[in-house]
């Protein structure tokens, strides 16, 4: 399966409520203004939030809606529109290579596939020839250790670890120079999947980058924050908070392919402005990929690539 069919597939179940939704507005003929108040709803429902979907409904009026025959021409319209709101965040992830290892920092809170990430992006590089290790900065909860050990020998990389209950900042210091030492060109860290509002936890997050600047004060050269599509808009929310606690740098949506709320990612680009570096469509390494605008777009409407 190619790349876009494996995202179409992801997709499906947002692709489907809005597809659905369409395909019953165009039962009684071309659009009229009930009809389009009646897919800015299907819109807000999908999760692009209400100014996205409010602007989107005010271009295909400018566009003559009467000309509007069939699901076909306003899904292409749709992709088109949500295209170019979403181009400015289509950023691949770029590390320094004068630099090693090239820190990657990554973020997020429990449930939202952050481990796994990590191990699928350790896969990736090293599938481009890069060496990598991983710190299990998550010395908060034993299962995160043991899944990260898991992830590291499928990926065949090292993996950095402790106890449970050892000092986070301090695994990571031990992590860091052991990266240095054995000329790794990159050292992923994993946190703790704090609450977004839980001090003491974000404060440890803080004490962690500390550590990490007075090794390199460069570093950390990507600060990734994992978020679950399926919590739609309390994704927001949380990458307010994480951006104040960790300077987070681009973002990584997983589990599309379990949710409707797929629009989601349009509302996050419009409220904070940051890079989207990969999204995840399913369980295996080929199912994260690097987010792409018009693919994305696309198969959230349903259209062919």
């Amino acid at each position: 399966m190619g790349l876009f069919d494996r995202l179409k597939k992801g997709l499906g179940r947002s692709s489907k409520a809005i597809g659905d939704g369409i395909g019953r507005l165009f039962t009684f003929g071309r659009l009229d203004e009930a009809q389009l108040m009646a897919l800015e709803e299907i819109l807000i429902t999908a999760d692009l939030g209400f100014d996205a979907a409010s602007e989107i409904i005010e271009k295909i009026k400018k566009n003559k809606i009467e000309t509007l025959e069939n699901e076909i021409q306003l899904k292409e319209i749709l992709a088109d529109e949500i295209t170019e709101m979403l181009e400015g965040a289509a950023l691949p992830l770029h590390l320094p290579q004068d630099k090693k290892p090239a820190v990657i920092l990554m973020a997020g809170v429990n449930g939202a596939g952050k481990t796994t990430t990590i191990g699928k992006l350790a896969q990736k590089f090293k599938q481009q020839g890069q060496s990598v290790m991983l710190a299990a900065g998550d010395t908060f909860r034993a299962a995160a250790i043991e899944q990260l050990q898991v992830w590291g020998a499928r990926a065949d990389v090292s993996v950095i670890s402790g106890f449970q209950g050892a000092d986070a900042a301090g695994l990571v210091y031990t992590a860091l120079e052991q990266a240095r030492a054995e000329n790794a060109d990159i050292l992923i860290v994993d946190t703790a999947g704090r609450l977004q509002s839980n001090e003491a936890l974000m404060a440890e997050l803080e004490k962690i980058i500390r550590v990490i600047k007075k090794f390199d004060d460069s570093a950390p050269h990507a600060a990734l924050l994992v978020l679950d599509a399926t919590v739609g808009q309390n994704a927001i929310s949380q990458a307010q908070a994480f951006l104040k606690a960790a300077g987070i740098t681009g973002l990584i949506m997983t589990k599309l392919d379990g949710t409707a709320r797929g629009g989601v990612l349009i509302a996050l680009t419009r409220k904070l402005g940051l890079p989207i570096h990969y999204i995840g469509v399913g369980e295996s390494a080929e199912d994260l990929q690097p987010f792409d605008a018009r693919q994305f777009a696309r198969a959230l409407t349903g259209l062919d690539n």
